[in-house]
Order: structure tokens, then sequence, then C-alpha cells
């Protein structure tokens, strides 16, 4: 990247880093922009509906585009969510109205109003930690690092601490760039629970970087019923290759949240919720393709399809036959900034990510720089048992069922591998 060109670093539920503007064009900015001032956006309860809806779709496409830029056929794991927060903060306080378009363009949004409160909303709904009354341990930081000779002039330091609720550091990018980025993969590894390290690699800060902005996101659910370790047997999964590992993989009882669609099935696995958890609900989405080679296919149709997510959740418990689901543990840190090349993005976005699942439940963790429904009695419904058995390449989601935030997503080509 041209180092004369316009910088930014971005971060989301893995951590995103970017560079900022110039000094020269810092040191222009003499008041906020109109969006900066707004300190409690809000949308009617139909608007955020549909705008959470709208960023929901945006997160398939990242998770399409990101897969096929960075990830084909291999294992993978990301956090939409950890990158739409970057996006978000960076909309909020760029003067760039080019740059400020393209975001709010690639996050289907129609103003950086939106944007703010849809981020409220998630981080007052979604991101809140539920550890204390039994359900999932939730941690979501934000952070910003920016020149020191630049901090008298750079007036979003307010929306940053009062709106973003971001940690904020003037640091010395000029002469000790090498120590602010062991500085920024501390604070990721600090608030992942030493899950991420290394989020910005050897090189990525420099003496020319004046802004970085970050997001770390943590989670970790049990299952609503958990997988017995006795039921745990090595099973064969077979790769693209027509080759076959032996993994470790879990089974359950006969009854399971499974859903048969035309070429794929979906399994949902909830999460326990807590006790005063009563406006959100997480679950783990499993997207098995009935053909072993069609998972890009699947990926596409995903993609391609409005409100795929929403119009194939498995709601009723059905009666399984063969069931199984490997356990895995996988890792991937990448600079993404290729992801956005359709866009004026003009950044550098590092992101890393970590998810394990086990008979317990799920550990997952990212850092970026730069529903229970009430259904109606009627006739029982006699449907032939259903197997759900993911012995090859399949997509998972995690995801928020209430407001269907995309927590984290990614694939799994061989499961007895941890790194992509």
């Amino acid at each position: 990247m041209d180092p004369k060109k316009r910088k930014q670093k971005l971060s989301s539920s893995s951590e995103t880093a970017d560079a900022c503007p110039s000094p020269s064009k810092m040191k222009k900015k003499q008041k906020l922009s109109k969006s900066q001032e707004i300190a409690s956006p809000s949308l009617s309860k139909n608007d955020m509906v549909k705008s959470m809806k709208k960023q929901n779709n945006a997160a398939l496409v990242l998770t399409s585009k990101v897969i096929s830029v960075v990830a084909k056929n291999s294992n993978f794991v990301f956090s939409p969510a950890s990158i739409n927060a970057v996006l978000t903060m960076a909309a909020a306080t760029s003067d760039d109205e080019t740059f400020k378009s393209s975001i709010l363009s690639f996050l289907k949004s129609s103003s950086t109003d939106e944007l703010n409160a849809v981020f409220t909303e998630i981080a007052s709904v979604v991101l809140v930690d539920g550890s204390e009354s039994g359900g999932p341990k939730i941690a979501a930081v934000n952070g910003v690092w920016i020149e020191q000779s630049l901090s008298d002039d750079f007036k979003s330091k307010d929306l940053f601490v009062d709106f973003f609720k971001a940690d904020f550091a003037q640091v010395d990018f000029k002469s000790k760039a090498e120590e602010v980025r062991r500085e920024v993969n501390s604070w990721a590894s600090r608030h992942t629970n030493g899950l991420i390290k290394d989020l910005l690699p050897l090189g990525s800060v420099s003496s020319l970087t004046t802004l970085i902005y970050g997001n770390a996101l943590y989670f970790k659910g049990s299952w609503k019923k958990e997988f017995k370790k006795s039921m745990t047997k090595d099973k064969l999964f077979y790769l693209l290759d027509g080759k076959s590992v032996s993994v470790p993989f879990m089974s359950n009882s006969k009854q399971q949240y499974v859903r048969a669609c035309y070429g794929f099935k979906v399994l949902r696995l909830p999460y326990r919720q807590g006790r005063d958890d009563t406006n959100r609900k997480f679950s783990m989405y499993f997207y098995l393709p009935d053909e072993k080679g069609d998972l890009d296919n699947l990926l596409e149709r995903m993609t391609s399809t409005r409100g795929f997510l929403d119009s194939h959740i498995p709601r009723d418990k059905v009666e399984v036959g063969e069931f199984r689901i490997p356990k895995f543990k996988i890792e991937c840190g990448f600079e993404a900034s290729s992801v956005f090349n359709d866009f004026e993005f003009n950044v550098s976005l590092y992101q890393k990510a970590l998810i394990e699942i086990d008979e317990e439940g799920t550990e997952a963790a990212a850092a970026t720089t730069a529903q229970l429904s009430v259904i109606g009695l009627r006739a029982p419904v006699v449907r032939p048992p259903i197997d759900f058995v993911a012995d090859h390449p399949f997509l998972f989601l995690i995801r928020e069922d209430q407001t269907g935030t995309v927590l984290f997503a990614g694939q799994i080509f061989d499961p007895s591998k941890r790194a992509s």
C-alpha cells in the first residue's frame, strides 16, 4: 500500500488494524461531523428489525467473500460481528465521505445514525456477559490507539470513549511502532482469555501508522444438552481429495433440532440460557450439504437468497437416526484487505479467530484491528428419522437468534487440523 495514501486500521470480533489519515489531514478536522454528535441514536422497533436484517445479510456476504479469497477449501473461522464493529467505529469518526460511503454500502446501511443504532442494540443486548446467571460468558471490547502528536486535533475521542466505550490511548507510532504493536497484541490477548495471540504480525505497524481501531470478542457457551463423553467415538471424516481421517465424533440423544432441506441439512444446537436471559438466545448452526463436494454451491445459495438464515431454522426437535458431529479446534489469522477490493476502503485489515467445540460446549474468540417460539397446539406429525452425520465438509455459524446477529462463522474441511 502506498504510504502516501490514506490508510486505516480496522478491527472487529477478531482484530483488525488500519492506518488512519495523515497528520496534515488530521489537523484539518475542526469539529465533529453530524453523525459524531449523536450520543444515543435510536430507531423504531420495526426500523431496528429491518436494520438488523440488512446487517445480518451483509454478514453472510462478508463470510462468502472472505472464504473465497483467503480460505478456499480449508478450515476457517472469523467473526463478522467484530469486523462490523470496527467498520462502524471507522464510519462514525471519519471525515472521508468516500470511505464512509463505502462502509455504508457494504453494511447495507443508509446512514451512520443507523449503523450506530445497530451497534448500540448489539452491545446492550447481544454482547452482554451472561455467565453470572448461568448463560454464556461474553466479553466484547473496543480500543483505539492514536499517534500522540495528533491527539490535540483529534475531536473524536469523546465519541470513542463515551459512545463506543473504547479504551483510548495516545501512543508514539513515530519512534515506538513495534512497542505499540506488542501493546495492541497484549490488549487482544487479555480480552480474549489469552486465546488470541499475535493479532498484528511483525511489520504491520510502522512509523507511518497514525491510528489503530481494535475490537476483541470472546464467547464461551455450554450446550443446553451436553454430549456424553462416553458416546464420543473415533470415526472417519471424508476429505475432498478422496482420502479420510479418523477424528473424535460426538453423539447424543435421538431428538435434535434438525431440518432437511433441498440439497442440505441444518442442525441447531442451542446454548444454555442464563436465568435472566429473556431477550436473547444463542445457538450454533451446522449446514451440511448432501454431497461431499457441494459446500461452495451451498454457500453461494446462502448468500444469494434473501433471508436465508431465518427461513432455514430448525424450530422443532425431530427424531434422528444416525447423529454425530466432529470435535474440532481451529485457529485462523488473516490479512483481509483484499476482501474489500470492490470498495474504496484502502485499509489494512487484520483478524485472528479461534473456536473449539467439545462435549461441553463452545469456546470462541476473535480480535480485529482496522426464540424461543410460542407455537399453538397441533396434531403431531409423524416423520421418519433424519440422519445427520457431519463426516464431510460443512459450514457453521454461532448466532444470537432473537436479533440474528452472527458472532462467528466458518467451515470445516479437515477437523484433524488446527490451523487453516
